[in-house]
C-alpha cells in the first residue's frame, strides 16, 4: 500500500485529444477495468486514485472530447456505453435526478456490480433509499451503495485518520466483497453495513450537522445568554438605576468576563451530574440491567461535548481575563485611585486578606485551567486510542472531579466574604458566584456521598451483576478470593 499511495496523482500530459486507450504498462496484471459514469469533481478524484493504485480506469462521458483533458493520461474517457461495456465494476457518479438517463445502458450493465456514490439533498427518514431507486432501475445489476461519504478532495490526497472509513451495504455479497477488496487497495477500511436497506442511513450521515453537539451547544447558549443578563442586572443596570452612574462601558469585557466563568463551571458539573444520577438510580433500583430514561441515556451519551464546551468557556475567561489591563477604563481607575489617596493624604497600605485571596485565586484558576486542559487533549481520539480503559477513567473521572473542584475553589475564592455582604445582594438577588456553585457543590457532595463505604460496596456489587430482586449474594474480589463469588440462590 506505501508504494501505492506514494504514486503521484497528476501526471505530465501529452498534447493528445479525444478517446484515449488504456495503458497496459502502468495497470497492474489482472486488476478489474474501473468504469466510472459522469465527469465531476468526485469522479476525476477517483479517477487519479483508481489509477494510482493501479487500476485501469474507463470514463463514460455525454461529450468525450470535452472531458478529456481533465482525466489522468491513463484513464480512457470514452461515451456511457463504450465505458459500460468495457468495464467489470462501475461506479454511478451521476445526480440522482439524471439516473433515468441510464436506462439505456441497462443491456450493458446487466451482471455487474454498480457502486452508487450518490447523496441526496436532505436527510431521509421514510425511504426509499437512492441506492434502492437505483438497483430498481437495473434490477440485473448488483448494487453496492458505498463512497458517499468520502469527498473529492479526501480521494485526490489519500486518505487520513478522521477519513478512512468507507461505509458499504448490498444484497449481494459478492459484489460488496468485491468492492471491499477496491477500498483496501485504495487505502480505506470498509465497514459493512448489511442489506441495501441501510443504505437510507448511509446516505444520512453526510447531512447531519454536529447532531451529538446540538444540545450541548444549546445549553451553552443558554447559559451564557442568562448569566449575562443576571451579571448585567448586578452590575451596570443596579448602579444606573441606584445611583445614576453609568457602567455601560462593562459590557463588552467585563461582563462577558464574568460570564464566561460562570458557563464553564455550570457547564463542567453537568458533566459528572448525570453519572452521579446513573449510580443513584442503580442503588435505588438495585440492579445495573434495567435502562435508564431515554433523557439519562443521551446526556450520558453527550458528556464529551458538553465538557468541550466547558473548556472552550475556561479558555475564553483566560483571554478575556490577561486582556483586562489593557483596558482604557482600568488605566482611568488606578489613575483616580492614586490621585484621591495623594489628595486625602493616605498611603497606600498593604492588606494581607487581598494579597492573599488574589494570590489562592489565580493560583486554583490556573490549576483548574491545566487540568481541564488534560481533559480537552486525552478526549481525542488519536490520544484517547493511546492509552488503556484504566488510564482513560482515571483522567477524565478522578482528574475531572479534581479540575471541577480546583474550579469550585476559584469560585469560592474569588467570593471569599462578599456572599456575607448585604451590599453584594443588588435587587435582593445573590450574587454570581453564589449562584453558580450551587450545582458544582451538588456535584461533589454527591460523589462525596459514593464514597462513603456501604454505598461505595454496594455499587460495585450492583455493577457486577448483584441483583436485589433476585437475592444474588457475593463478596467482591480480593486477594483470598479467586473470582469473588461467595453464593448464589434463588435465580
Amino acid at each position: 500500500m506505501p508504494d501505492e499511495m506514494s504514486r503521484p496523482l497528476i501526471r505530465g500530459r501529452g498534447g493528445g485529444g479525444g478517446s484515449r486507450h488504456l495503458e497496459a504498462s502502468v495497470s497492474e496484471p489482472g486488476a478489474p477495468v474501473i468504469g466510472i459514469l459522469g465527469t465531476g469533481d468526485f469522479s476525476r478524484s477517483l479517477a487519479r486514485r483508481l489509477v494510482a493504485s493501479g487500476y485501469q480506469v474507463v470514463v463514460g462521458s455525454r461529450i468525450p472530447k470535452r472531458s478529456v483533458a481533465l482525466f489522468p493520461e491513463e484513464a480512457e474517457v470514452t461515451s456511457q456505453m463504450e465505458a459500460a461495456n468495457q468495464a467489470d465494476l462501475v461506479f454511478v457518479a451521476v445526480f440522482p435526478e439524471h439516473y433515468s438517463t441510464l436506462v439505456e445502458l441497462k443491456p450493458a450493465l446487466a451482471g455487474k456490480t454498480l457502486v452508487d456514490v450518490s447523496n441526496g439533498l436532505q436527510i431521509n427518514r421514510e425511504g426509499p433509499s437512492i441506492a434502492e431507486q437505483l438497483a430498481d432501475l437495473f434490477p440485473e445489476s448488483f448494487v453496492v451503495k458505498g463512497f458517499n461519504t468520502i469527498s473529492a478532495w479526501t480521494l485526490q490526497v489519500g486518505p487520513r485518520d478522521g477519513s478512512r472509513q468507507v461505509f458499504l451495504c448490498s444484497d449481494n455479497q459478492k459484489a460488496k466483497s468485491s468492492v471491499m477488496q477496491l477500498c483496501h487497495r485504495l487505502g480505506f477500511i470498509p465497514i459493512d453495513m448489511g442489506l441495501l436497506s441501510s443504505a437510507v442511513e448511509i446516505e444520512n450521515l453526510p447531512l447531519y450537522l454536529f447532531p451529538s453537539w446540538r444540545i450541548p451547544v444549546l445549553c451553552t447558549l443558554s447559559l451564557f445568554t442568562f448569566f449575562y443578563l443576571y451579571n448585567f442586572l448586578h452590575d451596570v443596570l443596579h448602579p444606573f438605576v441606584t445611583a445614576g452612574k453609568s457602567a455601560f462601558y462593562k459590557m463588552p469585557i467585563e461582563t462577558v468576563n464574568v460570564t464566561l466563568p460562570s458557563v464553564a463551571l455550570v457547564m463542567l458539573a453537568l458533566v459528572y451530574l448525570p453519572g452521579l444520577c446513573a449510580a443513584f438510580l442503580q442503588l435505588c433500583w438495585g440492579t445495573k440491567y434495567r435502562r435508564f430514561p431515554n433523557w439519562l441515556d443521551q446526556w450520558l451519551t453527550r458528556r464529551k461535548q458538553f465538557g468541550l464546551c466547558s473548556f472552550l468557556c475556561a479558555v475564553l475567561h483566560a483571554i478575556y481575563s490577561l486582556c483586562l489591563p489593557m483596558r482604557k477604563s482600568t488605566h482611568y481607575k488606578l489613575i483616580d485611585t492614586v490621585l484621591k489617596q495623594v489628595k486625602e493624604g493616605k498611603e497606600v497600605s498593604w492588606d494581607d486578606d487581598a494579597v492573599w485571596r488574589m494570590e489562592l485565586y489565580l493560583s486554583a484558576g490556573i490549576m483548574a485551567l491545566g487540568l481541564l486542559s488534560l481533559l480537552a487533549v486525552t478526549s481525542l481520539p488519536s490520544v484517547a486510542n493511546t492509552i488503556n480503559w484504566r488510564e482513560f477513567s482515571f483522567i477524565q473521572s478522578t482528574l475531572g472531579y479534581c479540575a471541577l473542584s480546583m474550579a469550585a475553589i476559584h469560585t469560592l475564592l474569588f467570593g471569599w466574604d462578599r456572599a456575607f455582604d448585604p451590599a453584594r445582594y443588588h435587587f435582593y438577588l445573590p450574587p454570581t458566584f453564589v449562584l453558580v456553585l450551587i450545582l458544582p457543590l451538588v456535584v461533589l457532595l454527591g460523589r462525596l456521598a459514593l464514597f462513603v463505604p456501604c454505598m461505595a460496596s454496594r455499587l460495585r456489587q450492583i455493577r457486577r451483576g448483584w441483583e436485589k430482586s433476585r437475592h444474588i449474594r457475593f463478596i467482591l474480589p480480593d486477594d483470598d478470593c479467586q473470582n469473588g463469588l461467595e453464593g448464589v440462590s434463588n435465580v
